[in-house]
């Protein structure tokens, strides 16, 4: 189970753990559900920025936990009730993004931005 606290979501073990969950399951779970994500482009952005090699290693640690969230098959709000199944998953990035939101760079939007247009036109190829 992924852990929100900030000493723990930075732990080496933890970030690993969540890491590989996040590598493993996001794009499929996103393709599955993008349409239906009204928050899809702050996702995508912290996905962007978890990822980016000049982000810090703390910020890194807190976007990490809050994308296992939303990956993990089990949580509080169950994702398949209409109009509610994603509000935790949203409240938990609105929340990650928050505390982190000046290391949120331009550029990560765009890349999400494009990223969407990829995926409703059928073109997109997740990243390795």
């Amino acid at each position: 189970m992924t852990d929100f606290s900030v000493e723990r979501a930075v732990m080496p073990g933890t970030m690993a753990s969540n890491e590989r969950i996040v590598r493993r399951s996001f794009w499929r779970k996103l393709a599955r559900t993008f349409t239906y994500l009204p928050f899809a482009t702050n996702l995508l952005a912290a996905w962007y920025c978890a990822f980016d090699s000049s982000t810090p290693i703390k910020v890194k640690g807190i976007l990490l936990a809050a994308l296992a969230y939303f990956v993990m098959p089990l949580d509080i709000v169950p994702d398949l009730i209409l109009g509610l199944g994603f509000t935790d998953d949203m409240t938990v990035l609105i929340t990650a993004v928050s505390l982190i939101q000046r290391h949120m760079k331009p550029e990560h939007y765009d890349k999400a931005r494009e990223t969407i247009a990829h995926l409703r036109a059928g073109t997109f190829t997740a990243p390795t």
